[in-house]
């Protein structure tokens, strides 16, 4: 199914969503199976890095914000989150409810930070910044709700 046509399926059996704006996005890493872990209500919860807004100068996520999470192709609707709350802090500061919010792996803190400080150090590589235990992190937590029937 197309991205627009999920969403207006979408708005068809939720009316009060249709004056809504929305963002489609598929995860950084494994995106198919970290998308499967959402539509289980495993992973509540994501984290980026702050430098990466500034670069691309993009928006940081806001409570409220609708996003259609895609497959790793990017092309095939998973899943439609709402995100409930945003908070930027230190890489070092995220505790282990986070880390267990974002359902990978063991879920513990010490393979979070492992596999986030990897990724945003991979992030940026081309860039003339460099990942700290200091750099921000935007920490998200969100709510699926509208679930994909066919992934």
């Amino acid at each position: 199914m197309e991205i627009r046509d999920y969403w207006n399926s979408f708005i068809e059996k939720n009316p009060t969503f249709k004056d809504c704006s929305y963002n489609s996005w598929a995860f950084g890493v494994d995106a198919d199976a970290l998308a499967l872990l959402v539509v289980n209500g495993i992973k509540t919860a994501t984290a980026s890095l702050f430098d990466l807004y500034e670069l691309e100068k993009e928006a940081l996520p806001q409570e409220g914000q609708i996003s259609i999470i895609l497959d790793a192709e990017e092309t095939k609707p998973i899943c439609i989150i709402q995100t409930t709350k945003v908070t930027v802090s230190p890489f070092k500061m995220a505790d282990e409810k986070h880390a267990f919010k974002e359902g990978e792996g063991d879920r513990s803190l010490s393979f979070w930070r492992k596999v986030h400080k990897d990724f945003f150090s991979e992030c940026l590589e081309n860039t003339a910044l460099a990942f700290t235990d200091d750099s921000l992190v935007v920490l998200e937590e969100f709510q699926v709700i509208y679930p994909s029937d066919n992934f």
